[in-house]
């Protein structure tokens, strides 16, 4: 039986060289949030990019601004 992962890792590389990474408990939620967010006919809208960690604070981006997207699964060990 294969490794499921624990959550995923969403690298956002935006305009200008910066970039941010963004964390999901599944594939399934990135997916969703992809399908309702970044992938809009209005581009020059803000969307929310969800913060996990961190309660009362918000990232938000143009869609425009995503230049790039990278998706990694994390595994956690044993303990």
């Amino acid at each position: 039986m294969g490794r499921q992962p624990s959550r995923y890792a969403v690298h956002l590389l935006l305009e200008g060289g910066h970039s941010h990474v963004v964390h999901f408990p599944s594939l399934e939620s990135f997916q969703s949030w992809y399908g309702e967010s970044l992938n809009q006919p209005d581009a020059q809208a803000f969307v929310n990019v969800p913060i996990n960690e961190l309660d009362g604070e918000y990232f938000v981006v143009r869609p425009r601004a995503v230049l790039a997207l990278h998706v990694e699964p994390l595994f956690t060990g044993l303990e």
